[in-house]
């Protein structure tokens, strides 16, 4: 079975078992945003992780299975995407990218920020003028090396 193929079961266990993505994180040692992450397909747990998610979700061995394979990260989406969700982050990164870029390199120097040693948040701000969402994203600087 391929990643996609797990991923969908993984959404129909979820869906039929009435779970939010915070009650199923609660099954797991990791934050919300990395356990969505790894059943999504893009993330790679170890089989003490995909067994405890799959005796949680009552997935089939061999979607616990997939969950330990390495993924094909960030072949999940299509560019520019046509979700609407999907497309506002990247309209956000058109629009603020360039502004963000020029920060880093003032505040740090030249480098990127890591993918690999990274982490996210998501959160919900009730507000009287309409909710506001908190996107927090915490990546390792990398500078450039010379050698």
């Amino acid at each position: 079975m391929n990643r996609k193929e797990a991923t969908q079961q993984i959404l129909d266990a979820k869906f039929a078992k009435g779970l939010t993505w915070g009650e199923i994180a609660k099954e797991s040692e990791h934050s919300e945003s990395w356990v969505v992450t790894a059943l999504l397909g893009q993330a790679t747990m170890t089989r003490n992780e995909a067994d405890k998610m799959g005796k949680f979700l009552e997935l089939d061995e061999q979607v616990v299975q997939a969950l330990t394979q390495i993924p094909h990260r960030g072949d999940v989406i299509d560019m520019p995407p046509t979700d609407p969700g999907l497309y506002r982050l990247y309209e956000m990164l058109l629009v603020y990218g360039p502004t963000i870029r020029e920060l880093v390199l003032e505040k740090l120097g030249e480098g990127i920020m890591s993918a690999i040693d990274f982490q996210f948040d998501v959160q919900k701000q009730e507000d009287p003028n309409g909710d506001r969402i908190i996107l927090t994203m915490n990546g390792k600087f990398l500078p450039y090396r010379k050698w």
